[in-house]
């Protein structure tokens, strides 16, 4: 079955409503490595009850659509979707407890050609039900591996699908400015999927095997909130509110328990990076670009 083009960008997803508390707030921050050191008070606003702050990047869990894909009528081979790109424009910081609306929509389907995978694009956007204000818009690449092709087919949309969302830019050949190193727990994934994900790919080990690790493997959100807490640390001196936008490209698995170092590059507001794990010097988040306050 191949991706019905009309009937994707149509997808009626619905508005999702969520109400979460100050407890879902520190457990999504501990999930993603906050209060690691019990002595930076810094960390500690996000994850203890006193003059609380909520993590940017808790709105990526909030109010999402869940695992749509896996829904017959939509087409897509599932079983090879990956998570290729995620990005987040925070039009004003999040509340630590709250009920919020999500609004998905597919806004773009590119058909790399048969046997080389579409692309499908997502974005959310994230209202505070009290105000209507609009918190946070969520942009989510899938790379549908199995779903080349399907332009070819008269009448299923444009030749080549839709236009390819502009690339990302290269990170700098330069050596870094600033370096983070955080640590992951052995337990981060169990602690991060209380939050969003149940796949038990993050559990599970016989699952993990099965599809082809030796252990479980960290969420990719994970990876990008411990890359988002290092932007926060570095370029923001812990202040959410400075944060405008965090983009980037997953490019490998994370093990919890590993140590993530994310490279750095600045030049005013604007923030590049790229991040690798310590341990098997491996990189697995790319063309990572932010927006920061001055």
């Amino acid at each position: 079955m191949a991706i019905d083009y009309r009937r994707l960008h149509d997808w009626p997803f619905g508005e999702v409503e969520q109400t979460y508390d100050e407890k879902d707030s520190m457990l999504y921050a501990l999930g993603v490595g906050y209060g690691h050191d019990p002595m930076d008070e810094r960390q500690l606003r996000f994850v203890y009850e006193k003059d609380l702050l909520a993590v940017p990047t808790l709105a990526v869990v909030l109010a999402t659509p869940g695992f749509w894909v896996k829904d017959p009528n939509s087409g897509v081979d599932w079983v090879k979707v990956l998570h290729g790109e995620q990005s987040l424009t925070l039009h004003r910081p999040l509340p630590t407890a709250g009920t919020v609306i999500g609004r998905s929509r597919v806004v773009g389907i590119v058909d790399k050609g048969r046997g080389k995978g579409a692309i499908i694009v997502q974005q959310r956007t994230l209202h505070d039900k009290a105000s209507g204000q609009l918190l946070a818009t969520l942009d989510h690449l899938t790379f549908a591996r199995g779903d080349g092709g399907f332009s070819e087919i008269p009448g299923n949309g444009p030749a080549g699908g839709d236009p390819a969302p502009a690339a990302k830019p290269a990170t700098p050949e330069t050596p870094p400015q600033i370096v983070c190193e955080l640590p992951t727990l052995q337990q981060a994934a169990l602690i991060y999927r209380l939050c969003a994900d149940r796949n038990p790919l993050h559990a599970e080990p016989a699952v993990a095997r099965a599809a082809g690790f030796d252990r479980p493997i960290l969420h990719g959100l994970a990876s990008y909130g411990v890359a988002a807490h290092a932007i926060l640390r570095s370029c923001c001196d812990y202040d959410p509110s400075r944060l405008r936008s965090i983009g980037l490209r997953f490019s490998g698995p994370v093990f919890p328990g590993e140590t993530i170092r994310t490279e750095i590059w600045r030049a005013g507001t604007r923030v590049q990076f790229r991040a690798r794990v310590v341990e098997r010097d491996a990189l697995v988040l790319s063309h990572g670009i932010a927006e920061v306050a001055a």
